[in-house]
């Protein structure tokens, strides 16, 4: 079994380069304190030149060529990049666009995850390389394909996709009633008349459109998985990098049969917001609720943005320490060297095309340096959380197809709940609303959040119950229970059958085209974009928090945010989206009645806590601003990157990163 600790590393690509240049790249990679490199995962031509022939010695070569130098290496399936033998041979591998276009060769991810052609030869490569690799002892991990985003459109995929609405549905009276099919003479009566929806369509029609996406590609990865499964050995995982907040499928489905989730972390153009970008490393940390790697991350810059800016000097430091502060046990850069051809030259890496280092490779050697120091030290640290957000791929798809106002966005709205709780320190798992089968799941969490929470199904409605029957917090948001599992409005009033814990529906829901006033006891700010008039249902245990101002007429002196009793729990309507200032007052309050407390830094600090196996509490600060800052500690603590005992304040320079433990602990070890 692999040794636990944290990682450094790059994706590395020998088959680009003569193999008399490999011992200067790993050289290289060992003198910038790297542990681990990623291979494979676009070199399906290089290792299988044809249909009938193999070739891993090289590859071989190279995971002993690093091995040798203290690397290990993470093995990609190559399936994202389907070599051209195969799609020559077999036209219908390529995918097909929403215009009927099929892909060309070389796009990357061109392929159709149903294509039985495509699966075999995914089958046959997946075989070759587990058998050789999976009992390798320096392949610590396994990543499929790479990315995940391609959707195919045809007649296959319309055929399976009819197949999967008669194994959900049984009849067409079924779904006809369940879709509302009435409506525009949308009636079928065969399933082969079922089309892919293109474009603004049914509902219900193309909320499982995406369901059957999501399925598709899950069984295409399950193929490579159940191969590797029978020939890696306990404790060599299986990850998939996955794109932040790409919405093309149900990425809390899709982890299910995976070992830990990965993502790719790029900022583009501009600098990085720690605050987005902490919620990104929260979600995929929820995807398995358990650690994760960044698998790639932005060595300076990019190529594909509008503008291709560096990252500030540092900047990228902080990013990689904002990741393992954040769950992270893995940072690799993307990628160790400029191509010379493709369509990726201009890209940021750690090696120029002349194989000298760039400057950036300088920071990555620094960052080597400090990972090596505290390695033992966070190796399988985790984060303790007591705030949830649930988040709903389905909730977000309802909301982009049927916005009512342009300006609404599923994630942004997410954000100004997540935003505000992560500048006040207090750490959040971002989790699946669908994934959860007993509200005894959520009760170690003593506030849970569910913006935007449109869809309810009786599991989810269960679960958020008997989570406040339990005692727990619960935060409705706007939008909360209009439509039921079939994207269907429920025939009762918002919050659906949510208003039973709430005890209030929403009488009027609107669209603003002006900020609206929203004055509470202890803030008074504004509604911007939407806003819904509650009325009580008559339980004597709820309480007005906030009405609203002279606005429009329909919402003057109404009421905007309730709270109720239930049970042991207390059940927040919020039907406002309030200005930043009102928020952040808001869920102060929240948050204190919730009895959790705050860490308190300065705007652009982060203090993340992290607790390792043997019970010792890690506490990383990141200054990730451009200005020198001064941070209060909590205890007299130890400084593991500097040596330094620090007693109740310390100083952090730009882009500055502490990783801290109490004092006492530190001179007892001694």
């Amino acid at each position: 079994m692999p040794t636990p600790r944290l990682h450094l590393g790059s994706a590395y690509y020998p088959e680009h380069w003569a193999e008399e240049r490999w011992p200067e790249d790993v050289r290289l990679m060992k003198e910038a304190g790297l542990t681990v490199a990623r291979l494979a995962e676009f070199a399906w031509s290089t290792m299988q030149p044809s249909s009938d022939e193999i070739h891993l010695d090289w590859l071989e070569r190279a995971i002993q060529l690093l091995a040798d130098n203290g690397l290990v290496t993470v093995l990609g399936t190559p399936t994202a990049a389907p070599p051209a033998w195969l799609t020559y041979a077999n036209p219908d591998t390529l995918a097909v666009d929403e215009y009927g276009r099929r892909a060309q060769h070389g796009n990357r991810a061109h392929y159709c995850p149903t294509s039985p052609e495509m699966l075999e030869a995914s089958r046959k490569i997946t075989q070759a390389m587990a058998e050789r690799f999976g009992p390798n002892p320096n392949v610590i991990g396994w990543q499929t394909d790479n990315e995940f985003s391609r959707v195919c459109y045809c007649p296959r995929c319309r055929k399976l996709f009819q197949d999967f609405l008669q194994a959900r549905y049984l009849t067409l009276d079924a779904l006809n009633q369940r879709w509302a099919t009435a409506y525009w003479s949308q009636t079928y009566s065969a399933w082969e008349q079922i089309p892919i929806p293109i474009g603004g369509h049914n509902p219900g029609l193309m909320l499982d459109w995406k369901r059957f996406v999501t399925k598709a590609n899950r069984d295409f990865q399950k193929v490579q998985v159940d191969i590797l499964r029978q020939y890696i050995p306990q404790g060599v995982w299986i990850t998939h990098n996955f794109m932040g907040w790409y919405d093309g499928f149900d990425h809390y489905n899709f982890s299910e049969d995976l070992d830990m989730a990965s993502w790719d972390y790029y900022v583009g153009t501009g600098r990085h917001d720690y605050l987005n970008s902490g919620a990104i490393h929260d979600l995929t940390r929820g995807f398995k609720r358990k650690n994760f790697w960044v698998m790639e991350t932005q060595p300076g810059s990019v190529n594909w943005s509008g503008v291709n800016n560096q990252l500030n000097k540092w900047e990228a430091r902080t990013m990689a320490w904002q990741g393992v502060a954040h769950g992270a046990e893995g940072i690799l850069y993307w990628q160790w060297r400029s191509a010379l051809g493709g369509q990726e030259q201009y890209h940021g890496s750690l090696v120029d095309q002349s194989g000298r280092p760039r400057p950036f490779y300088d920071e990555v050697k620094y960052l080597g340096r400090e990972f090596a120091k505290v390695s033992e030290l966070l190796a399988g640290a985790t984060t303790r959380t007591k705030v949830a957000i649930l988040n709903s791929y389905e909730s977000r798809w309802s909301i982009q197809w049927q916005r009512h106002h342009k300006d609404f966005d599923y994630v942004q709205h997410l954000y100004s709940y997540y935003r505000p709780l992560a500048a006040h320190n207090i750490p959040v798992d971002i989790l699946g609303a669908e994934t959860f089968t007993d509200g005894k799941q959520l009760s170690s969490y003593r506030l849970v959040f569910a913006p935007a929470l449109v869809l309810l199904n009786d599991q989810i409605l269960n679960v958020l119950k008997e989570y406040v029957l339990r005692g727990g917090n619960l935060v409705l948001t706007a939008r909360c229970g209009m439509k039921n599992s079939d994207n269907a409005l429920f025939p009762a009033r918002q919050p659906g059958p949510l208003s039973e814990i709430a005890s209030v529906e929403v009488e009027e829901y609107f669209a603003l085209d002006e900020p609206v006033p929203v004055k509470a006891n202890w803030f008074e700010g504004t509604s911007r974009l939407w806003a819904e008039r509650l009325k009580l249902k008559g339980n004597v245990s709820t309480s007005v928090i906030a009405h609203y101002g002279k606005s429009n007429g329909w919402l003057d002196d109404q009421i905007a945010i309730t709270v109720s009793a239930y049970s042991m729990g207390l059940v927040y309507y919020v039907g406002t989206y309030l200005d930043e200032t009102a928020q952040d007052k808001m869920l102060d309050r929240f948050i204190r009645t919730a009895s959790l407390r705050p860490v308190e830094t300065p705007a652009g600090v982060e203090s993340r806590t992290l607790v390792n196996p043997a019970g010792v509490e890690i506490v990383i600060i990141i200054n990730h601003t451009t200005q020198g800052q001064a941070v209060k500690l909590p205890w007299p603590a130890y400084e593991h990157l500097t040596g330094l005992e620090v007693e109740d304040e310390m100083v952090m320079p730009t882009y500055g990163v502490a990783v801290l433990t109490k004092l006492e602990k530190e001179k007892a070890a001694a």
